[in-house]
């Protein structure tokens, strides 16, 4: 029998359209149902740059897209009303939007959406993403082992006008050398090239105008900034994809009187620690579970910027993050996304501040919350609140030790009285370098050492005891140290303390007070550091003052 193709054909479009009919009807059907506007987005206009306000394997999760936007305005479609993780997103967009129109649409508008979406190729120009294979990856671990690597590669590469290497250069080796900041700086007559690696400052490499600007122009265009602006600060941030992970990169531009300053930040997501990892002794760590596994009150680090606050804080989310536990955040901003965890950022543009964010959150009915920073009395107010009504709040505040907590509250307006029921603990901390595992040496104490160790740990040692010296090899680019790890006090609240702030102590007999009931010092854990040979006195000296 002979079969007729076009006839076929015919019979097949004809059920592809009773296919649409029927899904645009379930479409309609479900919107009278909860209320919504419903829309065939066949026949209404798409703005891209609305649908990539969500990024686009979140929208696939939660079955939705944003479909144009105006203002302090923006419209949705979703497919579920129902759905838990597009509920999320709308109450996330509400922060950032006063006007919120959501649609019902069907699977097929919603594909339609997301083809606006840009493709792989065209990803790391719109979307700022770089891509770097696993080929180049590993090429540059094994050419780069210390900066004098990097600054020969930066050199070839400066010789070949070849910005995307340099670009792809400078975020591998940031890898390979745990560098946490990658900063190009203007001068005179050259571009300095710097890297922070554990915390100090190391010159790499110097190039012409030529390839700056080159660079210049590659970070805005992936961080979204504006290219032809060069008098104002701008930030941004894209993300560098490898085949089995990705690291988001902070960027800021700062006018300087040479150019535009470049500091790229590397939120690497393998920095992420455990409360093990920190390394907080064995006697902290169990006053840190015990005050961790309270429900209520309020937990605070402190220290100054580049401290390891937020990895600290970080750490406790990942060890408290629970099923049966509702967590929630507001950031400045979001450094790393943590599973299980609602996150959210501060918005000041829109009125989402840290104040206006944890008033929000407490509608949320959370068990624990995470204010990025306490910063002025509302939200210090209100975060002493949340610590009395049920919540555990965590926080950080600019202090230079766990002794300055209650006078610095106290400045911000709060009642010294009130401080002592909401606080749980207060940690103080700073972050020293490692020696070097291949080049360090030990030296035994002299004599005035040997002093100040009994002065600062308050016991005898025994007689010629040794303490490190860093050298310098090759592993770590001739610095003597390699890698950091955190020194700790803890100050524990309890009735006593409660009582003896209520008068309002200076911090002088705060921290006499806390002497007396047996709290250790930063130093004091430094100094036990130096004699279990992973630092040594002068890096302890270097951060604390000697």
């Amino acid at each position: 029998m002979a079969i007729n193709f076009g006839e076929k054909k015919s019979q097949e479009h004809h059920l592809d359209l009773i296919r649409v009919k029927e899904e645009e009807e379930v479409a309609k059907k479900t919107a009278d149902l909860f209320g919504l506007l419903y829309v065939d987005l066949a026949f209404k206009p798409i703005q891209r740059e609305a649908v990539e306000i969500i990024p686009e394997q979140e929208a696939r999760r939660a079955n939705l897209s944003a479909i144009q936007k105006g203002g302090d305005s923006i419209k949705v479609a979703l497919l579920d009303p129902e759905n838990q993780y597009a509920k999320e997103i709308l109450e996330n967009l509400q922060k950032k939007f006063k006007e919120i129109s959501v649609f019902v649409v069907s699977a097929r508008s919603l594909k339609k959406a997301w083809s606006n979406y840009p493709t792989a190729e065209a990803k790391e120009k719109i979307s700022g993403q770089v891509a770097i294979s696993p080929k180049s990856l590993e090429q540059f671990k094994a050419s780069i082992a210390s900066l004098n690597d990097l600054k020969k590669n930066v050199d070839m590469i400066s010789v070949q006008k070849n910005v995307s290497s340099i670009v792809e250069l400078l975020l591998a080796s940031s890898l390979s050398l745990k560098a946490s900041d990658i900063h190009v700086e203007p001068e005179e007559k050259n571009i300095h090239l710097r890297l922070r690696i554990d915390g100090l400052m190391h010159d790499v490499a110097q190039f012409d105008l030529r390839i700056y600007n080159l660079l210049l122009s590659r970070v805005k265009l992936l961080s979204g900034m504006k290219l032809n602006i060069h008098n104002i600060a701008q930030g941004g941030r894209f993300a560098v994809t490898f085949e089995n992970f990705e690291i988001q990169i902070r960027s800021s531009i700062l006018p300087g009187e040479y150019g535009e300053n470049i500091v790229l930040r590397v939120l690497n997501p393998e920095s992420l620690l455990s409360v093990k990892e920190l390394g907080i002794r064995d006697d902290l760590l169990k006053i840190i579970d015990a005050q961790t596994s309270r429900p209520n009150g309020m937990i605070l680090v402190t220290g100054p910027t580049g401290s390891g606050k937020t990895t600290t804080l970080y750490a406790f989310l990942k060890k408290l993050e629970k099923p049966e536990s509702k967590i929630i955040t507001v950031e400045d901003p979001i450094e790393y996304h943590l599973p299980g965890i609602s996150q959210t950022q501060v918005a000041p543009d829109v009125g989402y501040t840290f104040s206006s964010g944890l008033k929000a959150i407490l509608r949320q009915d959370p068990d624990i919350i995470l204010v990025g920073e306490i910063r002025d009395f509302e939200t210090a107010d209100t975060a002493i609140q949340a610590s009395l009504t049920g919540h555990l709040l965590l926080s950080t505040l600019h202090t230079n030790d766990a002794a300055g907590v209650v006078p610095r509250l106290v400045d911000l307006g709060v009642n010294a009285a009130a401080i002592g029921p909401a606080l749980n603990m207060a940690i103080a901390q700073r972050l020293i370098r490692r020696v070097c595992g291949k080049c360090s040496e030990q030296r035994k104490a002299t004599l005035e050492e040997t002093t100040l160790f009994k002065n600062v740990l308050g016991r005898d040692l025994e007689k010629d005891f040794k303490i490190p010296v860093a050298r310098g090899c090759g592993a770590c680019s001739d610095t003597g140290y390699n890698s950091r790890i955190g020194i700790f006090e803890i100050l524990v609240s309890n009735i006593e303390f409660e009582k003896f702030i209520a008068s309002t102590p200076s911090i002088t007999e705060i921290r006499d007070f806390l002497k007396e009931t047996g709290m250790t010092s930063l130093r004091y854990d430094g100094f036990l550091k130096i004699l279990q040979g992973i630092t040594t006195l002068e890096e302890v000296n270097r951060v604390l003052g000697s």
